[in-house]
């Protein structure tokens, strides 16, 4: 007869804790009497607050009552949708605490004070960092349910928090919710939580913290349909003195336009498209979609030299290079119009040519052929080759164009004397 295999079984320690798990009701309604009844007795002091939730940590379970925990300590009890707070049916115990963010001063300095709360809680009980995160959220998809005076607090303390990094921006997807943006609920929040966000880092901090978390793309979101462009997104944010966001977003924009043109020229390029059709394309870019001539410039250089797959061998890729470059010359000489935009582009080809080995002997024959297609200006090689270059190839591209500046030297001063041979 074949043997039945034996069952796993849990050790005895394991088996307690399941079973008493088991038994265990869940019971917020417990918990929160518990936790309000403990705050009643610290006395307003957030020392003491800090020191009582370190202590019932060990005895209260945290990580199953986690939400309840956070719904307390920011609006006083628990939080039922809508933003409301759950009564008891004839219990006779308070419902709300005093000690929480809702009720508490809402000045910045006190504000600041009851954040240590939540970062000494997180700091003791690590297990609590997805919950708070995850509480935050939610309580911000509520606000419709507050008060405006809560709503302010609630905008604070977030600022305050992203600004300490206690949690992440993804919490302000919230705020795009449909019934926050049409209330104008997610817009006036956005700006107290900035302009407090904003007094403890600078913008460059906040930029890389939304960016990081894909936030920095929808910020938009916070205004109605029909009001979602970056007209009104500018003036809502500089008429309330938050220059700074409204930058951050134009740039944001204009990095998201710049890519989005180098994939279509990409796209052009690659799809043989005539060059009648692609200056079409980048003359729009220029004076409709308000793109600088040197990022429209530079944006061609990216998308015609990555267009190509460049022969191996230093002698050949030269040839190569002029070949494929010259069909696009009439391109560029349309957006390279200023001795700015020029520079970048010489100053691109020679980042280029040093950053790709093969192209270390190509940099002049590449200069000529802009400077004969009129793309670049003898005035603009000169500058260049004066003090305007990069450090990067330095002595080997100057001595390549060595021969040919003083060439440009001698004509201009050959030029000079016939002028003045005539007057």
């Amino acid at each position: 007869m074949s043997q039945k295999a034996e069952k796993p079984t849990l050790s005895g320690t394991r088996l307690k804790t399941r079973k008493r798990d088991e038994k265990e009701k869940y019971d917020p309604t417990a918990f929160r009497d518990s936790i309000i009844a403990g705050l009643g007795e610290c006395g307003g002091d957030l020392d003491q607050v800090s020191r009582y939730l370190d202590r019932e940590g060990s005895k209260l379970n945290y990580r199953r009552y986690a939400e309840v925990l956070f719904d307390i300590l920011f609006a006083g009890g628990i939080l039922a949708p809508g933003g409301f707070i759950v009564e008891s049916v004839d219990s006779g115990k308070p419902v709300r605490s005093d000690i929480c963010v809702f009720r508490w001063d809402g000045d910045l300095v006190q504000l600041t004070k009851f954040y240590n709360v939540f970062y000494k809680l997180i700091r003791r009980y690590k297990y609590l960092e997805k919950a708070f995160e995850d509480d935050l959220k939610k309580i911000l998809m509520f606000q419709k349910g507050f008060s405006v005076e809560e709503r302010e607090k609630l905008a604070r303390i977030t600022g305050i928090i992203l600004a300490n990094a206690l949690c992440t921006p993804r919490i302000l997807l919230s705020l795009f919710e449909d019934h926050l943006v049409k209330e104008g609920i997610s817009q006036e929040f956005a700006v107290t939580m900035f302009a407090t966000w904003l007094a403890e880092k600078d913008i460059n901090s906040i930029c890389a913290a939304l960016k990081k978390q894909q936030v920095d793309t929808r910020l938009m979101e916070i205004f109605p349909l029909n009001k979602r462009n970056q007209e009104n997104f500018a003036s809502f944010f500089r008429e309330r003195g938050l220059g700074a966001i409204a930058d951050m977003q134009t740039a944001q924009m204009a990095s998201k336009a710049k890519k989005e043109a180098q994939k279509n020229l990409a796209d052009m390029i690659k799809d043989e498209s005539s060059v009648p059709d692609m200056i079409e394309y980048v003359t729009d870019l220029l004076e409709k979609q308000g793109m600088s001539e040197t990022e429209v410039t530079i944006s061609i250089w990216n998308s015609v030299m990555a267009a190509v797959e460049w022969n191996k061998k230093e002698d050949l890729v030269a040839e190569q290079a002029l070949k494929h470059l010259r069909q696009y010359c009439p391109l560029l000489k349309v957006t390279a119009r200023s001795g700015k935009s020029e520079l970048a582009l010489m100053l691109k080809v020679q980042e280029f040519c040093y950053e790709n080995m093969n192209f270390l002997k190509s940099f002049q024959k590449i200069i000529m052929l802009l400077y004969k297609n009129e793309v670049i200006s003898e005035d603009v090689i000169l500058k260049w080759y004066k003090d305007s270059h990069s450090a990067k190839g330095k002595s080997v591209f100057l001595e390549q164009m060595k021969k040919f500046v003083e060439w440009l030297q001698n004509a201009e001063e050959e030029s000079d004397e016939e002028e003045g041979e005539e007057d």
